[in-house]
């Protein structure tokens, strides 16, 4: 790679950031059940320590998506302990997610059910999550709802709706000025006959009329095979209403995998279109990059570092596309110079930049290898390891 492209890698990665969730540091599992790790985390301080350690050899991911019924027992009460933790851990507190599905209220819904009385209750907790997210300075509080039915005909979609429509705008109105609430959307699951918010199409109308501090969020796992989801990223951001993400892989539906674990390409052509919106405006687009997955056979800490480091690579390997020759060749109907360019891109080894870029900012070069060699992971599975056998093998 010359040294052009070099110093774009280089420019590009001071300001690339991505947010990693505490949950990944969790034992967690699939309907079935679960599969213990002896190292996993269970306690908030115990997922910060171990978020703290994937900033720590990546230098990139200085903030941790909480989930306010795991992470949060103690509402807002329990704030300042969180920020005393985080700082103790060199991060910051990130995302705030509320927990609409988990509760046996749920069962039919939450902004969506057809008891008033839960409805009420969703909207309670989604206000309180706001007012620890303003307390943690947190922006962003992200919306993912399990609302839906399994059968036709037994339940009210329009009336669903426009359910959802109050308990955005009234959630809204709670938003101090610097917040934002992101709306996230899946096709299935929990709910397999329809989904109260299915698509992106469906999260824009609802952040529209939520109100302006309301913007789309993009899971990656969250579409149907083969479904062009940086198409949908162009449309958002030309729409103004991309907010952020959850970045994973899938190889069927919401497998929620290491990322570039099955379609490197695929995350590769979003950041190519985010970084082609840019040049074209001039702007850089306000955009969280975050990750959603947790493992239950990976490591959970190796992975996320995993994870973080594919991230910068496939970033980098967009960075270096010739957007002023990918337009020329674009408005020619040049097709084969066109995809060349985006293909050469993809193709070039940028991981000599990045890690020139690690050592320039006192990172190790090979933040895997380091982490492994840091004895952290020793330690943490000696001191957890007959508490997580103990734990319950089944949440069916």
């Amino acid at each position: 790679m010359d040294s052009a492209r070099a110093r774009k890698v280089f420019q590009a990665l001071e300001r690339f950031r991505i947010e990693i969730p505490s949950w990944g540091f969790a034992n967690t599992g699939t309907r079935f059940g679960k599969f213990l790790q002896p190292a996993a985390a269970a306690t908030i301080e115990e997922k910060l320590s171990d978020a703290g350690q994937v900033h720590r050899f990546t230098g990139v991911c200085p903030t941790v998506a909480l989930h306010v019924q795991w992470d949060c027992p103690d509402g807002v009460k329990g704030t300042d302990e969180i920020k005393r933790l985080a700082s103790q851990f060199g991060i910051q507190p990130g995302s705030i997610n509320p927990n609409l599905f988990q509760d046996q209220a749920y069962k039919y819904g939450s902004f969506g059910n057809p008891d008033q009385s839960v409805r009420e209750a969703a909207l309670a907790h989604t206000k309180d999550s706001i007012e620890i997210a303003r307390r943690l300075q947190s922006r962003d509080i992200s919306l993912w709802f399990a609302d839906g039915s399994n059968y036709p005909g037994t339940a009210n979609i329009r009336q669903r709706k426009q359910w959802f429509i109050e308990g955005l705008q009234a959630s809204h109105a709670k938003l101090s000025p610097h917040q934002r609430m992101l709306v996230e959307y899946k096709p299935f699951e929990p709910a397999f006959y329809h989904t109260d918010v299915a698509d992106w199409g469906m999260a824009l109308l609802l952040a529209r009329k939520a109100g302006p501090q309301a913007k789309v969020l993009v899971d990656t796992g969250h579409h149907y095979l083969s479904q062009n989801i940086e198409q949908i990223v162009a449309w958002l951001l030309s729409e103004d209403m991309l907010g952020g993400f959850h970045f994973n892989d899938r190889r069927y539906a919401d497998d929620d995998l290491t990322l570039g674990s099955i379609d490197p390409y695929q995350v590769f052509r979003i950041f190519h279109e985010i970084l082609y919106f840019e040049w074209e405006t001039g702007n850089n687009a306000d955009i969280a990059f975050m990750i959603d997955q947790s493992h239950n056979l990976k490591g959970k800490i190796e992975a996320m570092i995993q994870t973080v480091t594919m991230a910068q690579m496939l970033f980098a390997k967009a960075v270096i596309v010739d957007r002023a020759e990918l337009a020329t060749a674009q408005k020619a109907c040049n097709l084969v110079r066109a995809e060349s360019l985006v293909q050469d891109a993809f193709a070039t080894d940028v991981r000599p930049a990045i890690e020139e870029w690690r050592t320039s900012k006192g990172l190790p070069a090979d933040p895997m290898a380091e982490f492994l060699a840091s004895g952290y992971l020793e330690r943490i599975t000696q001191e957890r390891a007959a508490r997580n056998s103990r734990s319950v093998t089944s949440y069916a």
